[in-house]
C-alpha cells in the first residue's frame, strides 16, 4: 500500500472538518471557564474538581475495562490529565482576579506540548509550525503579561504547573493504544475524582458546611464543566490527538483564550481593551498559518 495515500497518524493533517471541530470544542472551553469561575465563587475549588470528575466517573463507568500492558501509562494520563491538570487549573481560577489572566496562562501547555511531544515522541516540527506557534503564543503575551498580572502570582503559578500536567498528559494519552477516547475519560475521572477528593478533605474540609447553600448558578457551572468540557471537548480531543500528531493538534487550543475573552466582556462585562484586540488578533493569524499549512498538505498529497 502507499504509505502517501494511508498517512500515519505521525504524518496526518488536520482534515477541514476537523478543524472546525478543533474551534468548536475551544468555543466550549472558552465558556468553561466563566462557568468554573462562577462555580468556584461558592464551592471549594478541590470539591468542585473532585464533584465534575465524580459525575464524569459515574456516566463513564460502564466503559471502565483493564488493558493489559498499558495500564501504567492509563494511571500516569488519569493522574496528570485528570487530578493534577483539574485539581490546580481550578484553585488557580479561584484565587486569580479575573477570567482572561487564567486564559492566558493555560495557552503554556502549547510551547510545553510541543516541547514533550519532540522530546519524547520524536515528532519533527518544521519552520512554518514553529512561527505559527510562535505568533500565536506571543499574542498570548501581548494579551496577558500586563504588571497587574504578577500582583496575582499564585494563581497564575497554579495554572501555569496546570498546563504542564496537562501537557505531559497529552504525551501518556498519545502512547495508548485501542483505547477509545470515552474509555480513556472514564479511567481519568474514575482515578482523578477520589485524589481531589480527599485533597479537599485534607484542604477544604472547614467549608464543606457551606456547599448545600450553594446557589444554582454554581452547580449549573459545574454541570457545564463536566459535560460540555470534560465529557464532550476533551473527549473529541483525545480522539484527535489519536489521528494526528500533537503538535498539530495543540496550536488550535490557543482559541480558547480568545473565546474566554469573547464570553468575559459578554457575560462578566470585562473590558476588552486594545493590547487585547491586537493580542487577539496576533494569535488568530498564527493558529490561520498552522492550519493554512496543514490545508496545502492535504490538497497536494505531499
Amino acid at each position: 500500500m502507499d504509505t502517501e495515500s494511508s498517512p500515519t497518524a505521525a504524518e496526518r493533517s488536520v482534515s477541514s472538518r476537523d478543524i472546525a471541530v478543533l474551534i468548536g470544542i475551544n468555543l466550549l472551553w472558552g465558556f468553561n471557564l466563566v462557568a468554573n469561575k462562577v462555580g468556584v465563587n461558592e464551592l471549594p475549588p478541590f470539591l468542585f474538581s473532585a464533584m465534575r470528575l465524580g459525575l464524569l466517573a459515574l456516566i463513564l463507568s460502564p466503559l471502565l475495562r483493564v488493558h493489559r500492558g498499558q495500564m501504567k501509562n492509563v494511571m500516569m494520563a488519569a493522574g496528570l490529565s485528570g487530578a493534577a491538570t483539574f485539581g490546580l487549573l481550578t484553585l488557580g481560577i479561584a484565587i486569580s482576579a479575573d477570567v482572561s489572566t487564567v486564559a492566558i496562562a493555560t495557552q503554556l501547555s502549547v510551547p510545553f506540548t510541543t516541547l514533550l511531544s519532540v522530546v519524547l515522541l520524536g515528532e519533527i516540527i518544521h519552520w512554518r509550525r514553529i512561527l505559527g506557534i510562535t505568533l500565536a503564543f506571543l499574542g498570548v503575551m501581548v494579551i496577558g503579561f500586563d504588571p497587574h498580572v504578577f500582583s496575582y502570582w499564585p494563581g497564575l503559578l497554579c495554572v501555569v504547573l496546570s498546563s504542564f500536567a496537562s501537557a505531559l498528559g497529552l504525551i501518556y494519552i498519545k502512547r495508548l493504544q485501542g483505547i477509545r477516547p470515552l474509555q480513556t475519560q472514564a479511567w481519568l475521572a474514575s482515578i482523578g475524582a477520589p485524589i481531589l477528593l480527599i485533597t479537599s478533605a485534607l484542604l477544604e474540609w472547614h467549608r464543606w458546611p457551606q456547599v448545600p447553600h450553594a446557589h444554582l448558578q454554581a452547580w449549573g457551572g459545574l454541570l457545564f464543566t463536566a459535560l460540555g468540557s470534560s465529557l464532550i471537548a476533551h473527549s473529541v480531543l483525545f480522539y484527535l490527538i489519536g489521528r494526528y500528531p500533537v503538535s498539530s493538534v495543540s496550536p488550535f487550543t490557543l482559541l480558547s483564550p480568545i473565546f474566554s475573552i469573547m464570553f468575559g466582556v459578554t457575560l462578566l462585562h470585562d473590558h476588552l481593551t486594545p493590547r487585547m484586540m491586537v493580542g487577539s488578533t496576533i494569535t488568530l493569524f498564527g493558529v490561520l498559518i498552522v492550519a493554512v499549512r496543514d490545508r496545502r498538505i492535504v490538497d497536494t498529497g505531499s
